[in-house]
């Protein structure tokens, strides 16, 4: 048997196994490069099996030799492959600019549980994306949410331990409620896989246990995703995170959350239950819209850099929820396009943030007073990564609000609403990038740190700057020449919808 044959399980077990491994390295950096090296094997992997998706092949990988659906199956399709790759991406680019940071934050003795707890929060978070069955995602959903309170928790103030404990609380409400929902599902097919759930599912005469269900799964991820107006644990546990940690959640860890919830509705629910789809837009969009304004208002009025994006990610997050409440193709489309763009966009964007915190010490957009004039590297290509934030032209997040538009205008009048919606929250997205870009070039560096001190910039780190470009970099190269996520999403966009009957 061939290596590129194991390929699925080496994606979670690469860095599984590394893990571990990090926790005996104490020498200086070496529990870093360890934790660097999985995770960069990990996004090879996940580009090995990209090139295969992009074929619209998909992968059945037999855990232990017992078939489905008696035994574990990891499956591969458009969909999970661009999450892998957008999850192993965000996670190699963020420990790529870690090394002085982390160091610096955690110390030489706590450093390598610090990447060992990474390791296990990538495995965890590249099994939900690959699994293809409902139980094993709970499984992995703890994995990873363990991992991420940890991560979380190290944060550089007592804040950090609060927020990680919100997150927690809430993270288990979530997760009990998806476990609960999988319980019904398998009390009224005897199946825990995905494909052999939606066959059985319409065989099913008595379907009020699986409306019952369908409730308590979508009403679970959708707290894991931080879907308005269940995004309270979203701004603390970005905000109170470790820098390097926030790009790597802000990246990825709410678009896995929401995978799921696709993959359920559509997959498995939307076929089977008669009214699901009218339900499930009539329910989401409304809360998707609102979630756009709402939180592109509260960030219109942040100053906390790192709070005003994270309540970017709850309009943005928005704009996801509202392509897919479309319940077609073109919206599929581009919700799908969404999550990997905004993942792109924000991620660089918190890198660039973390690069300017090294030397402000600061998260407030007065701390950022100047620093362009000393950081012009570090600042442009926090430009680069607002301008994709907002949907300019040459950049990821054009491609992407473009798809929506088009999506939303084929919806009739109400599509109409959905477009306006789109439109008032881009110009907000203005708003608060040039809230940001305005202080960083326009203002005075010799005003104070949030300690008082005088702010004093200095070169930021080579490895973190070749992540921020990297970052940076991906987002225009995808501006440009989108066909590898657009073609994946319409794959996906078709498979997923092509179980409606």
């Amino acid at each position: 048997m061939s290596i590129a044959s194991q390929l699925p399980a080496l994606q979670i077990v690469v860095p599984l196994l590394v893990a571990p491994l990090t926790v005996l390295l104490r020498g200086s950096g070496l529990a870093w490069a360890a934790a660097t090296a999985a995770s960069a094997m990990a996004f090879a992997i996940a580009v090995a099996l990209t090139l295969t998706a992009l074929d619209g092949a998909t992968i059945s990988y037999d855990m232990g030799g017992w078939p489905a659906p008696y035994g574990i199956e990891l499956r591969l399709d458009a969909f999970s492959a661009l999450l892998l790759l957008l999850t192993t991406g965000a996670s190699t680019l963020s420990l790529l600019g870690a090394r002085d940071s982390i160091a610096e934050l955690m110390g030489e003795s706590r450093e390598p549980l610090f990447y060992a707890a990474w390791l296990v929060a990538l495995a965890g978070l590249c099994g939900i994306a690959i699994t293809g069955d409902a139980f094993n995602v709970f499984v992995f959903m703890e994995i990873s949410s363990l991992a991420t309170y940890v991560l979380i928790a190290a944060g550089p103030d007592r804040r950090a331990l609060t927020a990680a404990f919100k997150y927690l609380i809430m993270g288990t409400v979530g997760a009990t409620f998806y476990l609960i929902g999988v319980g019904l599902v398998y009390m009224m097919t005897g199946t825990l896989n995905f494909a052999d759930m939606e066959a059985r599912l319409a065989e099913v005469d008595e379907v009020r246990p699986i409306v019952v269900a369908a409730g308590f799964i979508t009403i679970g991820l959708a707290l894991k995703a931080a879907i308005f107006p269940l995004h309270v644990w979203l701004p603390n546990a970005y905000s109170s995170a470790p820098n390097l940690v926030t790009v790597f959640i802000a990246a990825c860890s709410t678009k896995v959350a929401l995978y799921v919830l696709l993959r359920f509705d559509f997959f498995v629910f939307h076929g089977n239950l008669v009214g699901h789809a009218f339900q499930f837009s009539s329910f989401l969009a409304p809360l998707a819209v609102l979630g756009i304004l709402v939180g592109s208002a509260v960030a219109v009025v942040e100053s906390n850099v790192k709070r005003l994006l994270a309540y970017s990610s709850v309009a943005q997050l928005g704009y996801i929820l509202l392509g897919a409440s479309f319940g077609d193709v073109a919206g599929m489309t581009a919700a799908i396009t969404l999550m990997f763009n905004h993942g792109l966009a924000k991620g660089a964007l918190f890198l660039a943030i973390a690069a300017l915190a090294m030397h402000t010490r600061g998260h407030t957009l007065a701390d950022l007073s100047g620093a362009a004039r000393q950081m012009p590297w570090t600042a442009a290509a926090l430009v680069i990564a607002g301008a994709s934030l907002i949907g300019i032209p040459g950049t990821a997040g054009f491609i992407s609000k473009w798809l929506l538009l088009q999506a939303a205008l084929q919806q009739g009048p109400l599509g109409v609403v959905a477009a306006v919606a789109v439109v008032v929250g881009s110009l907000a997205a203005l708003a608060y990038v040039w809230r940001i870009i305005e202080p960083l070039y326009f203002g005075t560096a010799e005003g104070s740190t949030a300690g008082g001190s005088t702010a004093a910039y200095t070169a930021t780190p080579r490895l973190l700057l070749l992540a921020l470009w990297l970052a940076a970099g991906a987002n225009v190269y995808f501006g440009l020449i989108p066909a590898v996520p657009v073609s994946l999403s319409e794959l996906a966009a078709a498979e997923l919808l092509g179980h409606l009957r």
